[in-house]
């Protein structure tokens, strides 16, 4: 009884088990080999926009803290306008209107030719099929009032700056391409940068506030 028991225990797996087991096996294998190259494939085809929008974000929060600088003490007295629009000359020669503020330690962004300086003047240019520039110079700078502010590109993907103007009679905002004139011939602050990104046919828009600075304390 027990020799009989003991043979049953002993004895192997049969043929016809073992096709059996290694053609499971290779229904998994195939299976999770599908599965692998399927989402290598998707992963691939989706990575032009997952790295279009980090490079969106990370732009617009690099203004974005740029300007939030600006209106920070010392850059900015209490109850004046640290972002406001200035006439630059660029080192094309043509002048414009361009939302300019003022970075007492300067940027992470730009290249200087010599030891930074601080009480650097920034502007914001988009151009035609070149992107979204930084144009800069320090006020330390002994040609400030002569040379041209140099030119630091941010992104080539920005085809387009517009700001936005809100209307308290109306309760609206207005989109503007170019920055707009006051009644009295002066160009006017923006409370919003609209920023517009593209890449192959990949579209996107981004907003930034324009910060505003604190009121001045009351005099005790």
């Amino acid at each position: 009884m027990s020799r009989g028991m003991t043979g049953r225990g002993r004895r192997g797996f049969s043929l016809l088990e073992v096709l059996l087991s290694l053609a499971l096996v290779a229904l998994i294998l195939v299976a999770l080999n599908t599965f692998v190259f399927s989402m290598a494939e998707l992963w691939g085809r989706n990575a032009d926009v997952r790295l279009f929008d980090r490079h969106v974000n990370a732009v617009t929060r690099f203004l974005s803290n740029e300007l939030r600088d600006a209106t920070f003490p010392p850059a900015a007295a209490p109850n004046s306008t640290p972002v406001a629009p200035a006439s630059i000359t660029p080192e094309n020669g043509i002048a414009g209107n361009l939302v300019t503020f003022e970075l007492p330690a300067g940027s992470r962004l730009l290249n200087w030719p010599d030891r930074p300086l601080p009480e650097v003047v920034c502007s914001l240019q988009a151009r035609d099929g070149e992107g979204l520039f930084l144009l800069w110079h320090s006020r330390l700078e002994t040609r400030f009032s002569d040379d041209p502010p140099r030119e630091t590109l941010v992104t080539p993907l920005v085809t387009q700056l517009s700001y936005d103007y809100y209307d308290d009679n109306f309760k609206r905002w207005s989109t503007e391409t170019t920055l707009r004139i006051d009644s009295g011939g002066q160009p006017e602050a923006p409370q919003r940068l609209r920023l517009k990104f593209a890449y192959k046919k990949l579209v996107r828009e981004t907003l930034i506030t324009v910060p505003a600075t604190l009121p001045a304390l009351p005099n005790f």
